[in-house]
């Protein structure tokens, strides 16, 4: 199986569910890996910015991993295990890879801002080390330094290296990724919910999404209209979730999904500082999303 066979699709960057006190809440965080299961995702994305894995501990962060692994059968979950400290990134890739995770997403290192040279150095050291299938994860938003284009497409030619993260918002940078890296087996997945449609229409072959939390069935439909070419029902539905997508971001993540995920009984609110719960106006705004979606029939999804 090809990288391309194999990060194809949807899969879900899920949240951490946590109990009042701040602790995991386990129960929580496997039913909805087995929802998500159930509702056709591709894979699982745990401990990512999503799932607030800047305020776990190392050993948190193998527990979550160990859980939604445990919990489903026959999706592969590829677990956030990338760090701003190159020796840290390698010992949570290692752990997640005994913790049974069947692929990594590692971010950039954020903060420190590497030149090229040492971003290509950080991510081969983990490739070298690691025999899993790795994702680079592009969000300067978040790290301040873009991977370069250059960096991206020679990382490509590592057996290991299967995939780019897409989440700059420059559509150009993304079909360049896509037109660097076409001869090698490597899938280049969106990370920016309202670009999954635009990623995927330049050779994309899929999302790591924050929405398919909420709406897996629509997110899944939308991305494999897209994929077998039918670009008119990918589009409607692409529009049917605009308005979710958008607000899902009015807030910082996971602030938003945690809140409607919390509405539609997946999980509670609950979420570690330094993050605050949603504003008022955000849980109107998802309030009658959630209900307009839930009483849509636009676009059948078995279709």
């Amino acid at each position: 199986m090809t990288a391309h066979d194999t990060y194809s699709g949807v899969f879900p960057a899920m949240v951490t569910p946590f109990n009042d006190d701040g602790s995991i809440d386990f129960d929580s965080l496997s039913a909805d890996a087995q929802r998500l299961e159930r509702a056709g995702v591709d894979g699982l994305v745990p401990v990512g910015s999503t799932g607030e894995s800047a305020t776990m501990t190392h050993d948190e962060h193998v527990q979550v991993v160990e859980t939604v692994s445990g919990a489903v059968e026959n999706v592969p979950v590829i677990a956030g295990s990338g760090s701003n400290n190159t020796a840290e990134a390698l010992e949570l890739s290692e752990r997640s890879a005994e913790a049974g995770a069947d692929g990594l997403l590692l971010i950039s290192p954020y903060y420190n801002r590497p030149e090229p040279e040492g971003m290509e150095h950080h991510y081969r050291t983990i490739a070298d080390a690691v025999d899993l299938p790795q994702v680079i994860y592009n969000v300067p938003g978040r790290t301040g330094r873009n991977i370069a284009v250059e960096t991206a497409a020679s990382l490509a030619d590592h057996e290991n290296v299967v995939g780019y993260k897409a989440a700059s918002g420059d559509l150009a940078r993304i079909s360049e990724v896509v037109e660097r890296t076409r001869e090698a087996d490597f899938s280049v997945l969106s990370g920016d919910d309202a670009m999954t449609l635009p990623t995927l229409s330049v050779g994309g072959t899929g999302t790591i999404s924050v929405v398919a939390n909420v709406e897996p069935e629509r997110t899944c439909a939308m991305v494999g209209a897209a994929l077998a070419g039918d670009y008119e029902r990918a589009r409607s539905l692409h529009h049917e979730l605009g308005g979710l997508m958008r607000t899902l971001f009015a807030e910082s993540n996971p602030i938003p999904v945690k809140e409607a995920m919390a509405m539609r009984g997946h999980c509670e609110p609950y979420l570690r500082s330094p993050l605050s719960p949603a504003s008022e106006g955000v849980r109107e705004e998802l309030e009658e999303l959630l209900s307009d979606l839930e009483s849509s029939s636009a676009v059948e999804l078995e279709a």
